[in-house]
């Protein structure tokens, strides 16, 4: 965070929200009238909203400090805990297994421990791989490009994730109107397999966070573990049901890493590697 510069979260959460809708409700409605699959295209653009309305505040913001910031956390490479993200890229995989073991005494098939065949929703003329990529890539580059920092700006790390996670949550809603993506897959699946969906962001919100501050803020670090969490999620044959344990999982998990360390989540912020020290520098 920038000290010199005062970050505007309700500015900029209330210009996500109300364009991301605007855009994901003309896909709903285009998604059951369009042929041309133009719809897709609203989809794919309302996903960009956060990053667009991220770069918009950074680079209106008249302000060098916070722009120098934001290049910095994205291509600075010496930010990232190699081992920290490779503990991550284990344990991500490792709880969609232990979810999957966790259903089979409640009726669950061990055919979910099978590679998928297909992905779990359609995104038209984009291939679904690459809408999972873009989704990782243009939320991380606006919730970390300026959300998230706005709201640590204002609270308690603690505080500014579960915000953030609640936010980030009720952000996809639009998307359960959307025909053919995944929330609206599940939605008309079984209404609770979609509210299992919207509360399970919570808790690896809260653990996406933590990872990012424990990285340097590094935003390069948490696109890429955005993209494990959507492709460990696509990539066995796993149920709603099971999906539903795994909310538990990652809850308990997220829980573990709160007890463990409570300094974090209550400090009020956590600097970028490399700012820090210069501020301080510069203090002296």
């Amino acid at each position: 965070m920038i000290p010199n510069y005062r970050y505007k979260p309700g500015i900029y959460f209330t210009a996500t929200f109300i364009i991301t809708y605007a855009l994901w409700f003309s896909a709903a409605y285009l998604s059951f009238h369009d042929d041309n699959g133009v719809y897709i295209l609203l989809a794919l653009l309302g996903m960009m909203v956060p990053f667009l309305v991220s770069l918009f505040m950074i680079f209106t913001s008249k302000n060098s400090d916070l722009k120098k910031d934001f290049i910095n956390r994205l291509i600075n490479l010496r930010l990232i805990k190699p081992k920290m993200l490779l503990a991550f890229f284990l344990i991500m995989p490792l709880t969609v297994l232990v979810s999957i073991f966790l259903s089979l005494p409640f009726g669950g098939s061990t055919s979910q421990l099978q590679f998928a065949e297909n992905y779990s929703f359609s995104s038209g003329f984009v291939p679904a791989f690459l809408t999972l990529i873009m989704a990782s890539t243009f939320e991380e580059l606006g919730w970390r490009g300026y959300g998230f920092e706005s709201l640590q700006s204002r609270h308690t790390f603690f505080t500014a994730s579960i915000v953030f996670s609640i936010l980030w949550s009720l952000w996809h809603f639009p998307l359960i109107f959307v025909n053919n993506m995944y929330q609206y897959e599940i939605f008309h699946e079984n209404v609770w397999y979609a509210v299992n969906f919207f509360v399970s962001i919570i808790p690896m919100g809260v653990i996406i966070s933590w990872l990012y501050v424990k990285n340097g803020k590094s935003v390069l670090a948490v696109i890429l573990i955005h993209i494990v969490i959507n492709f460990s999620q696509e990539a066995l044959q796993m149920t709603q049901f099971a999906k539903c344990i795994e909310t538990l999982v990652v809850t308990v998990v997220a829980a573990i890493i709160f007890i463990s360390d409570k300094k974090t989540f209550f400090e009020k912020s956590t600097l970028p590697l490399g700012l820090a020290e210069k501020q301080i520098s510069e203090a002296n």
